[in-house]
Formats: C-alpha cells, structure tokens, sequence
C-alpha cells in the first residue's frame, strides 16, 4: 500500500472506485486525493445557502486519521453522486475537502443536496469500517503462517490440521482451505508428525477459527466496498435520512469480525505458552511468558459492544484490531525465538544450502567442514513454506544479521518490529502476504484436488456392483424387446423448457460458443420424445442407462449427477397394457437384483396436478414442487416443508 504509486488517489473518474487500502492511505497521509477533471467538471458553482449540518456529524470528536479518512469517505460519495444523478454538489465543497482531508470543511453543507447524502453516506462510520477492512484484509494469510510457525516450535501435530472435504456440501469451504493452506506450509517438516506431536486444542480449532476470520473478513469487505461506492439515491425524503441503516448493518458486520478476532486471541495466547514450554531455561522461560496474560482480554469485547452509537463500536473494534496485531507479533516473535534457540534444527538460510568453500580453503579446513555438514544433516528440517516465512521474518527484525542468541529485551523488540510489520502502511507486508500466497497456491502436486458437492467417484468395487446390476436391468429390458437409444447428454435449451417451464431451477446451462442456447439433460424422457418426434416414429419399445443432470442443493444420499435406467414404450396400444408391462419389467429386475422383499406403490399424476393446482401453485412449477416431495424419503417433513416455501 505504502509506494510511490499510492502516493496519489484520483476520486470521481470514470470506473473508478475507492478501495480499502486507498482510504487508509489518505487517512494516514501516505497519499493525496486528486479530483478527476471530468468529476470537477460536473460539479455546481453556484454559491446557495449553506444547509443546517445533519445530526449525525455534528459535535462528532474525530481523530486526525478518523477525519482524514471520513472526508475522503464523504468527497468521493458526493462526486459518484454528482455525477450519477443531477444532484446539487458544489466545485467549492468538493476542493475544500480535496484540499484539506478534514470533515469540517464539508461543514456546513453548501446545499440540501449536500446534506442529504452527507447524511445518508454515513461517512464516518464507513471510514472507520474501511479502516477495519484494510488492516484485517493481510491477516487472513498472516494468522495461517503464524500459526504454522507455531506448530514447528511447538513440534505439533499435523494431523491437527486433516480437515475432510466432501463433495455433497457438508463441510465448510474456509476451514477446508485453512487446513490444506497450513499443511502446505508444514510440508516436508520433520518436526511436526501424524504421531507423537503436540496434540492441542490451540493447533486443532485453528481450521474452524481461522476459517471464521475468513469468512468475516470477506463478508465486512463486500459490504464496505458498496458503502465505499454506492451513489446515494436522493429522493423527497432523503434530507431527513441519517444512514442508521448502514452503520447497523456495519456494526453487525464488525461485531462478527471481532468475535473472531477474539477467538484467535486465546489461541494465539495458547500456542504462544506451548511454543515457551519448549525453552529449557525455567528463567527466560518466565520472561517469555510475561508478555500477555489471557486475563487481559476477558471482556473485551463485550467493552467494545457496549457502546451505543456506531461510531464508538467500530472504534473499539479497530482498536481490538491493533491489540490482535500485537499480541500475533508476540506469537510470531517467541516462535522464532524458539527455534533459533533450539540446536537441534537447522536453521534456514538465505540462497538454499550453505555454499562450499573456496578452492583455497586447506585440506583441513575442508575436512573440518565436510565433518560439520555431516553433523548438520542430523537436524531436523523445518517445512519449506515455515522456512522460507522464518527467513522473511528474521530478515525483517534483524537487518539481515546472524541471530547467535535470543534475550528478553531482544525479544520485545522482535515483537514491537513485527507489529508494525504487520500494518498495512508497511511495504514489506505485501512480501509477506505474496510468499504465504505463493507457497500455498505454487505446490499443486501436494494440495489434493477436490470433488464438486452432488458427485462422486466409483472405485473398482462400485464399478465391479455397477457393472452386474446394469448388465442385469439390460438383459431384462431386452427380454421385453426394447432396444437400445442413446441421445446426447445436452440438447437446445427450449426442448427442455417445453416440459419444465421457463422458471425451472433444475436445469444446467452450458456457456456454449456455438451460438446455441443448451442444457444438460435433466432426465432421459424428454430426449426420447424429441427423437421419437423428430424421426416421426409411431411405435418404438426403447431403454436408455446414461447420466442425467439436477442443478440442485444435494442433500444427503442424494447427486447432481448420476445414472437413469428408462424404459419407455411409445405408441398406440390396448388399455392398460403398456402400464402392465412396465410394473411386470419392475418386478422382474427387482427379483433379478435380488435387493430383499419391496413395495411398489403406484401413483396417478393427473391427480397430483390436480392437487397442486387446488393448493394454487402454477402450472410451470409443478415439476419443481414435485422433485421436492419426492425428498420426503429422505428428508423430515420441516426441510421439505422449508424448501417448498421458497421455491
């Protein structure tokens, strides 16, 4: 954030949109905001009378960075305004704020326009919520490699991290990648192991919190950048608006965001104890210990949330940022500790392996050497991502210098250097955050791919079942004289729309370039019928076992993909005698697949129709309504109930 190119944010031009990290520049006076000319262009210079300052803004005690940062808030929303609607925003207010990046200077507002949307923007606590944003934004990939460092100096146990993933849905996305994310680190460590490690709750609920940290980060950063860039729709009532809509849904948003912080808290004070038990030296092992007590942050958050008005509550928040900051400097600090202490691992270096020496060097000294490296290769290793993030670190508090030994005041130091490291206005955080990104993404041979949710794999023992039972339905339906049929596995989109309506949520559409609306077929029945129509068949006995598609939320025991087994009979007929040969070809493969006794229910589907259109549901949604009652043999009552509800 904090480079040359930062140095300038221009506000108000075409496409152009205010970051995060832009907000905390300016807020910081890393960088200036610069007006686009054609944002200045569509700006009034009328001078009307000033307008009464709006309630939410007035006697409001602002930090220098908090009013550096709602101004800048508070000029690009009356710029993308300005230039979305023909709202009333002055040349002189917009270059006053450019000018100075404090909130007063837009006070009081030049016109009722103005007021209105500097109401309704809730500036302040947007400001204060993109400052939130862009600090908590790098330690999504900062708490994963500290907490991997951590694991090396504490010789924690890997399998603490072996999160299954499945394909139906039932796990979560952030807690999976967190796990797979931190054994990529660790991989190649010989410190952490499958048995015998550290097996603690602090290392185990790493993949569930940190994945929460997650999943709060993105939702607050979704939210802001619309608050960020989100004209303000005017309208007769606006003046009167406050924007207390948006700073409780900000507040929620933060509060979440938080709680998560907390979490990672008590852990990162656990780890951190785990990481000093390692320290042999009962003395320094006390020192290192004195610097958070997990007394320290009960209640915190509950102090934070206490507060009435928004712009108290995402203060304390951001002020609970700063301390998770800290406190994760600590982590990372006594962790290094640890392990340059420890002898018996080899510390990395910069550049790989140690060089050889000269070809001057002298017989013995050479020896001497060749003796040392086979000493050396005793150590153990730390993982190649924990290695390589252990370099950046050391590097980063010591210049660059050999560490030889660790002390207290030493220690206090690292912590206060990588504190600041950890602030977004550092430039070497971005390195940090890129190498985490870069080790956990390059090694694709290590991360195991993943299965979409709604299928699955068939082994050689599913293939070998599969494979009897469809031989067994074949030789039953070509006893009955059906033949074979096999259509694509997609046809035009409006084929099937023509059965499951225009509104049907069940059907896969395919980005096709061949200028051809399609879709994967959902059944097997409707492509028949286009074969039968297209082909202008009269009477056709056919089977078809193939795949078939349901853009669905798969619930358990049930896929997105998997086989049909159709037979059909086309055709004119004596009464009654399709329907018995289809119920007599049903008893026999269940016979046949010998799967115990059964029970064939037969139903009418003009009759369910009928009760479908009774209860007011229409025509173009009864197949949908229909593939939701079928789940009731799966599923209680309540689920169907609440998925009928919002189809």
């Amino acid at each position: 954030m904090a480079t040359p190119a930062a140095a300038v944010v221009t506000l108000g031009g075409k496409g152009a949109a205010l970051s995060p990290a832009a907000v905390y520049a300016l807020s910081l006076g890393l960088a200036e905001p610069v007006i686009d000319p054609s944002a200045l262009q569509r700006l009034s210079t009328r001078g009307p009378a000033p307008q009464e300052t709006p309630a939410s803004l007035r006697d409001l005690a602002l930090a220098p960075l908090e009013s550096r940062a709602s101004a800048a808030v508070l000029l690009n929303k009356l710029l993308v305004t300005a230039g979305d609607s023909s709202a009333l925003v002055t040349a002189a207010t917009a270059t006053r704020l450019a000018g100075s990046l404090d909130l007063s200077a837009a006070l009081p507002p030049a016109s009722r326009d103005e007021a209105a949307i500097a109401a309704a923007s809730a500036p302040v606590a947007v400001a204060l919520a993109a400052v939130i944003d862009c600090c908590a934004a790098p330690l999504v990939r900062v708490i994963d490699a500290v907490a991997a460092l951590s694991c090396e100096a504490a010789r924690g146990d890997v399998a603490a991290f072996d999160v299954p993933t499945s394909g139906d849905g039932l796990s979560a996305k952030d807690e999976a990648d967190v796990a797979a994310d931190v054994k990529m680190l660790l991989f190649g460590s010989k410190l952490v192991s499958g048995a015998g490690g550290t097996s603690a709750a602090s290392f185990t609920k790493v993949p569930t919190v940190n994945g929460i940290f997650r999943e709060a980060v993105r939702a607050l950063h979704a939210r802001v950048r619309i608050e960020l860039n989100a004209p303000v729709k005017l309208g007769k009532r606006d003046a009167g608006e406050t924007g207390e809509g948006k700073e409780e849904a900000l507040i929620v948003l933060a509060s979440q965001l938080a709680r998560s912080v907390q979490a990672i808290l008590k852990l990162s004070i656990a780890r951190t104890r785990l990481c000093v038990g390692r320290i042999d030296d009962a003395e320094l092992r006390e020192k290192f210990t004195g610097g958070v007590d997990i007394n320290d942050l009960k209640g915190m958050v509950d102090k934070v949330m206490i507060d009435s008005d928004a712009v108290s509550v995402l203060r304390g928040v951001y002020n609970h940022l700063l301390k998770f900051r800290d406190i994760l400097a600590w982590e990372a600090a006594i962790a290094m500790a640890v392990i340059e202490m420890d002898s018996s691992i080899e510390r990395p270096q910069a550049g790989g392996e140690n060089e050889a020496g000269s070809s001057t060097e002298k017989p013995q000294a050479s020896e001497e050497k060749a003796k040392g490296d086979k000493k050396s290769k005793k150590k153990k290793t730390l993982g190649k991502g924990t290695s390589a993030i252990l370099m950046l670190l050391r590097d980063h508090v010591t210049n660059g210098k050999e560490v030889l030994s660790v002390n207290a005041s030493q220690l206090a130091e690292w912590g206060t250097e990588l504190s600041l490291l950890f602030d977004p206005k550092c430039a070497r955080l971005e390195s940090l955050v890129d190498k985490v990104k870069e080790i956990v993404e390059s090694n694709e041979v290590r991360r195991l791919p993943k299965i979409p949710k709604g299928t699955r794999d068939f082994g050689k023992e599913q293939m070998a079942i599969r494979e009897r039972a469809f031989s067994i339905i074949t030789g039953v339906f070509k006893m009955h004289g059906a033949v074979a049929l096999d259509t694509p596995v997609f046809e035009l989109r409006e084929t099937l729309m023509g059965k499951y309506g225009e509104d049907s949520k069940l059907i896969y559409d395919l980005a096709d370039q061949g200028g051809e609306l399609c879709s994967l077929r959902y059944d097997l029945t409707v492509p028949f019928a286009r074969y039968v129509a297209m082909n202008n068949i009269s009477s056709l006995k056919r089977y078809q076992i193939a795949k078939v598609y349901r853009r669905d939320n798969p619930s358990k025991g049930r896929y997105r993909e998997f086989y049909q087994c159709d037979f059909d009979i086309a055709g004119v007929y004596e009464t009654m005698e399709p329907d018995f040969e289809v119920i007599k070809v049903l008893t026999e493969l269940l016979d046949q697949l010998d799967i115990g006794s059964y029970e064939i229910k037969l139903n009418h589907r003009k009759l369910l129709d009928g009760m479908l259109e009774i209860c007011g549901v229409p025509p173009e949604k009864f197949r949908t309504v229909c593939s939701s009652i079928d789940k009731l043999d799966k599923q209680t009552f309540e689920q169907v109930k609440k998925e009928l509800v919002s189809i």
